[in-house]
C-alpha cells in the first residue's frame, strides 16, 4: 500500500528544513553502510502514531534564477500536485506577509487538507503572536518551534487525521505485483506492451509522456500477475520537466505496492548516476528487484559485450549485487520471454521461508569457517538466529552484545545464508538483538 505524501510549503527562511528534519529524526543522516546507495535530502520517511508516511521539503527545490515569488508558486504547484496532506509554515516572529498570502492563495484552490503552522514560537508566551494567522483562513494555527521542536505532536495529531483512506486495490497473496522504474525514457511503457502482447500503454519517444498509474492485470501459465505502471507528473511545463527528481514520488508510491520492481536501464545510453538513485528506492523498500536492459537490439556487440556490460552494472550497483540481470528489446521483443520466470523467481525468494534448525546449522558452520570477530576484548557469541519475516526476507540473530556484530561480519554472514538458500533478487535484512 502507497504511504500517504506530506509536502511541507511557504516562503523562504520559515524554518521548513528544521521541520523536516525534526519529523524524519535521525534517518535524514543515516549514511547506508552498503555503497553505491544515493540519497535525496528534499525526500524522506517519517512515522507518527504507528502511520508511516513520505515527506518533501519544498525548501529544497532548485528551480534556477526565476524571481522568488516565481520560486514559491513553482514550489506550491508541485507540493499541491504531489501531497496528500500539505503543511503550510509561516514565521510567527515576523507576522503574516504579502509573500505568505501569494502562497495561501494558491493553496485555496488545491482542494487538499491544509494544516497551518506556525514557527518560531519558541515558548508559551509566544503563543498569542498566532492569532492573527486565522485570518488566513486555514482554521487553527499550530504553534511550533522547529529549534526546541515544541508543538510538533500536535502538528503530526493534525497531518495524520487528514490522510486519506487507500484507495489501492487489494489483491490476494498469490498474485505477484511489480512495477517498472527508470529514468524517462527506458522504454518501461514499451516493456509493459511487449509483457502484455499488446498496446495497452501510451508509447512515445517524448520524455514523460506516462501520466497516471494504471494496474493492468496479466495471467501466464496460472500466474496472476499486477503491473504497476509508474506515471511521470500529470502536468507539463518547464518546472515539471527541470524538477525531475520530484517525478521519484511516483515511483515511489509504484514501490510500495510491489513485491517486484523492475529496474528499467537503457543499453544503448548506458547507465548514469540517476539509475542507481532509482534503483536505492528499491532496495531501501526492501522490494525484490530484477534489473533488466533494454533496447538491447540497438547495442553493437560481440561475444564480450554482455559480459561486459553486466560487470559495469555489478561496478556501479554494488548494493544491488543480490538482483539478476536481463537483456531484451521491447521494441523487437527478442529475449523478453526469459522475463517473467525472472519475476517468479525473486518473488519466490522475497517469500521465502527458512526452516531454523538449518538456518542455525548453516550460521554454526559460517561461524566454524571464520570466527566471530573481538572488540576491546570481548568477542561477540551468537547462540541462535531465526528468521521472523519475509517481504524481505529478516531474521533476527540473538547474540551476547548486539554492538559487537559489525556491518563486515553481518555481512559474511548474509552471504552464507544467500550460498545455502539461493536467495536471488531479494535483499536480507539481519537484526542482531540480546538474548535475555
Amino acid at each position: 500500500m502507497a504511504k500517504p505524501v506530506v509536502a511541507i510549503v511557504g516562503r523562504p527562511n520559515v524554518g521548513k528544513s528544521t521541520i523536516f528534519n525534526r519529523i524524519v529524526g535521525e534517518r535524514i543522516s543515516i549514511v547506508e553502510d552498503v555503497p553505491g546507495v544515493t540519497r535525496d535530502r528534499i525526500y524522506s520517511s517519517g512515522e507518527w502514531l504507528n502511520v508511516t508516511f513520505n515527506i518533501i521539503d519544498t525548501g529544497g527545490i532548485e528551480v534556477g534564477d526565476e524571481p522568488l515569488l516565481v520560486q514559491m508558486r513553482q514550489q506550491a504547484e508541485i507540493a499541491i500536485e504531489e501531497a496528500d496532506v500539505i503543511v503550510f509554515m509561516v514565521n510567527g516572529r515576523e507576522g503574516i506577509t504579502a509573500a505568505d498570502e501569494e502562497v495561501a492563495k494558491l493553496l485555496f484552490r488545491s482542494q487538499k487538507p491544509i494544516v497551518l503552522a506556525v514557527n518560531k514560537i519558541d515558548n508559551h508566551e509566544m503563543k498569542d503572536q498566532i492569532y492573527e494567522f486565522y485570518s488566513l483562513g486555514f482554521g487553527e494555527p499550530f504553534p511550533i518551534s522547529g529549534s526546541h521542536g515544541l508543538g510538533l505532536g500536535d502538528l503530526l495529531d493534525e497531518v495524520v487525521k487528514n490522510f486519506p483512506k487507500s484507495s489501492d486495490e487489494e489483491y490476494d497473496d498469490s498474485v505477484i505485483q511489480f512495477c517498472l522504474i527508470g529514468r524517462p525514457n527506458v522504454g518501461k511503457s514499451s516493456l509493459v506492451n511487449a509483457i502484455l502482447g499488446e498496446d495497452r500503454v501510451i508509447v512515445s519517444d517524448i520524455e514523460g509522456t506516462t501520466r497516471d498509474a494504471i494496474d493492468t492485470k496479466l495471467t501466464r501459465e496460472g500466474q496472476e500477475y499486477v503491473i504497476i505502471d509508474t506515471a511521470g507528473m500529470r502536468k507539463r511545463g518547464k518546472v515539471y520537466e527541470n524538477l525531475e527528481k520530484y517525478s521519484v514520488l511516483r515511483a515511489l508510491k509504484a514501490i510500495e505496492r510491489s513485491d517486484v520492481v523492475l529496474v528499467v536501464i537503457d543499453g544503448e545510453k548506458g547507465i548514469i548516476e540517476q539509475d542507481k538513485k532509482i534503483a536505492g528506492y528499491a532496495h531501501e523498500a526492501g522490494r525484490a528487484v530484477v534489473i533488466v536492459v533494454n533496447k538491447w537490439d540497438a547495442v553493437e556487440k560481440d561475444e564480450k559485450t554482455m559480459k561486459e556490460f553486466e560487470q559495469n552494472i555489478r561496478d556501479h550497483f554494488l548494493f544491488l549485487d543480490y538482483a539478476p540481470i536481463v537483456f531484451l528489446s521491447a521494441k523487437t521483443k527478442k529475449r523478453i520471454h526469459t522475463l517473467l520466470p525472472m519475476i517468479n523467481l525473486a518473488s519466490d525468494s522475497h517469500n521465502m521461508r527458512v526452516q531454523t534448525n538449518i538456518l542455525n546449522d548453516v550460521i554454526m558452520d559460517a561461524v566454524a569457517m571464520n570466527p566471530t570477530p573481538t572488540d576491546r576484548g570481548t568477542r561477540l557469541k551468537i547462540y541462535y538466529a531465526t528468521q521472523v519475516a519475509v517481504k524481505p526476507p529478516t531474521f533476527v540473530i540473538f547474540v551476547n552484545d548486539p554492538e559487537l556484530l559489525h556491518f563486515s561480519y553481518a555481512r559474511f554472514l548474509e552471504n552464507r545464508i544467500r550460498e545455502a538458500f539461493e536467495f536471488t533478487g531479494t535483499p536480507i535484512k539481519i537484526i542482531a538483538r540480546a538474548r535475555n
